[in-house]
């Protein structure tokens, strides 16, 4: 029974990341912190972003949880939140840093609905380069609006 509770911990947390993303992204970096995200919209030939200190403040909250949960017996069901946590930016790093914006090559050709859709939905959220006016916050669902028509 615990298997299935720490599960559906891990899973309703990685859900949940979903919404966290959104809001951050639309309000935290579309807002005070677009000193970082800034970089993330304009093309250039480095290797790294500054809004890639995203992904370590991000990581600060999983990382601590799991400690926590190891570290401390009467909360050590916080450790699956932090598996949810981790699991999420794992899901994001695949989805936004490898196949949408081929930070790493591999060679990779979207065939299902769902991928095309949310990797275009990430297109056009990339068309807008300032921090206002942008749409499509979410990385990995989009609204059936931003299916292409082929």
């Amino acid at each position: 029974m615990d298997y299935l509770i720490n599960t559906a911990m891990i899973i309703g947390t990685f859900l949940f990341m979903e919404g966290v993303a959104w809001f951050t992204h639309k309000y935290i970096m579309h807002g005070f912190l677009w000193s970082w995200h800034r970089s993330h919209h304009v093309k250039h030939k480095h290797t790294l972003e500054r809004n890639d200190l995203f992904a370590l403040v991000f990581s600060i909250p999983s990382i601590s949880l799991i400690i926590l949960g190891y570290e401390v017996e009467a909360v050590s069901w916080i450790k699956f939140i932090g598996f949810g946590i981790m699991s999420y930016g794992i899901f994001y790093f695949i989805f936004h840093d490898i196949i949408v914006h081929r930070r790493v090559k591999i060679p990779f050709h979207a065939k299902s609905k769902y991928m095309k859709r949310i990797m275009n939905a990430h297109y056009v959220h990339h068309e807008t380069h300032t921090k206002e006016g942008a749409e499509a916050f979410g990385f990995l669902y989009a609204p059936k609006r931003y299916e292409k028509k082929n």
